[in-house]
């Protein structure tokens, strides 16, 4: 079993294209941040080489508006965990420069998250996560 465990938490709300995208892009944020979710590349019995995918199973999981906002906070005073998140800045933003200038003049009890990605201590994600239903 692995000592680590990676979650994603969405916005029980969302309609389901914000849904994804908010997944896909907390997976390539949370990637590009912690380098040992992504294992070593593969080769099929042909020969061809598939890139290394995530060698953690990833639940994804709902949540209240509410309560994302409760789980970030937690999340983020947590040792050890890291926590990714999308918020409407992001969803609302063109490009990147955009966002950028967009969240410096927001504060954070402005923010209305999405979703969530949490990465951490096996017992730390249960603890604070081990609650909430599958989305879906």
């Amino acid at each position: 079993m692995l000592a680590n465990k990676l979650v994603v938490v969405i916005d029980a709300d969302a309609p389901v294209g914000v849904a994804l995208n908010a997944a896909a892009l907390l997976g390539v944020g949370l990637g590009s941040d912690v380098a040992e979710l992504v294992g070593e590349d593969s080769t099929d019995g042909s020969g061809g080489d598939h890139p290394g995918i995530c060698v953690h199973p990833i639940p994804v999981l709902k949540a209240d508006a509410g309560r994302l906002r409760e789980l970030r906070e937690a999340a983020a005073a947590r040792d050890g965990v890291a926590v990714h998140d999308i918020n409407q800045v992001a969803r609302t933003s063109r490009t990147y420069e955009q966002y950028l200038a967009t969240m410096s003049g927001t504060k954070e009890e402005d923010l209305e998250y999405t979703g969530l990605a949490i990465y951490g201590p096996r017992s730390a994600v249960d603890s604070l996560t081990g609650a909430l239903a599958l989305y879906g």
